[in-house]
């Protein structure tokens, strides 16, 4: 009997939890709030996360071999973004910061009433301050490059088998030019999922000088986790802009910035497309306009250390909640630890 009703409340608690967690649209990846260690599931709309198991699933794969129900999607994506642009569109910021509870005090203006639209409100600035970057004396330390939810894996080989599935995922794919992908050749990864409610401008990780700059168009299809772990090709489809960063600490340096779901542009700033342009960890690259996206930053072998807690989460398939600024690893030399 006893067996039964503790059966019975467990039943009964999971139950209440799983009605709190729809009641507040808390349907998303598991992630981990790196300030408090708590756990917790993305907030999203119930449509948009059924969309994404309809579309992303082995079922919807076989079927759709010529990608026309996600061709759609591209095109919504699209029309949607530039409808935020539209004055009238500000109308719908008060409602967006009650729901996802964003702290306005984090940005400038941190007035909602000085956005002109939904558009300008998304690629809002943070308040001087508000981002303090990890060690900013210290080159050695490599920060996260934007507020976001980020897996990290010492490898390529790892990146493919627990977090990006697409049938044909590569680094050469991913900047389409074998010949530069060849420092990353199972190097280092770390990848960045913003969604619609985050900051969406992203920062240098590290210390140094540009490489090489280039534009890749694209679709601007889902970069969910459900996306990602399917075979459909997204981060290497997906319109993205690559750059190259030479550090002294971590060698040579991949930024790739990915639109998507309804972003209207991926964009770098003027001055981060000049070869030999100094850049300082911290300082602003980009950003995109509306809705979720994603950063892919990798790194040469055996140059980076993965601060642990990112490593040992990601390993278990979780995403951990951080922010521009806090730290990301430690630069390594023929993986030993600098001094």
């Amino acid at each position: 009997m006893s067996n039964f009703l503790s059966y019975l409340c467990g039943f009964v608690h999971e139950a209440i939890s799983t009605f709190s967690a729809l009641k507040n649209r808390e349907v998303g990846w598991l992630t981990v709030d790196r300030r408090t260690g708590e756990f917790k599931r993305e907030k999203q709309s119930l449509w948009k996360k059924l969309k994404l198991l309809v579309l992303f699933n082995p079922l919807t794969e076989w079927i759709d071999r010529t990608q026309l129900l996600r061709l759609w999607t591209h095109e919504k994506n699209i029309s949607i973004g530039k409808r935020e642009a539209k004055p009238q569109t500000h109308q719908q910021i008060k409602s967006f910061i009650e729901f996802y509870k964003i702290n306005m005090s984090h940005f400038d203006p941190s007035n909602p009433e000085e956005y002109g639209s939904f558009e300008d409100f998304f690629v809002r600035k943070h308040a001087a301050g508000a981002r303090p970057i990890y060690k900013p004396d210290d080159p050695t330390k490599a920060v996260n490059v934007a507020d976001s939810r980020v897996t990290v894996f010492p490898t390529v080989e790892m990146t493919r088998r627990l977090w990006i599935k697409g049938r044909h995922f590569t680094i050469a794919n991913l900047i389409r030019d074998p010949d530069r992908a060849k420092p990353w050749d199972n190097g280092a990864v770390a990848v960045f999922r913003l969604s619609p409610q985050d900051y969406h401008r992203y920062h240098s990780p590290v210390d140094g000088k540009i490489g090489w700059y280039k534009q890749i168009p694209g679709d601007y299809f889902q970069v969910d986790p459900v996306a990602l772990h399917s075979s459909v090709d997204i981060l290497t489809e997906n319109a993205r802009c690559c750059l190259c960063i030479e550090s002294e600490e971590f060698g040579k340096v991949l930024f790739v910035a990915i639109g998507a779901t309804d972003v209207g542009t991926v964009q770098i700033n003027d001055n981060m497309m000049v070869t030999g342009q100094s850049i300082t960890k911290g300082d602003e690259i980009g950003l995109f306009q509306f809705g979720g996206s994603s950063i892919l930053v990798a790194f040469e072998q055996g140059r980076i250390r993965f601060d642990e807690d990112l490593e040992l989460l990601s390993a278990q398939e979780v995403m951990v909640d951080v922010e521009v600024g806090m730290s990301l690893g430690e630069s390594t030399l023929n993986g030993e630890k600098k001094t």
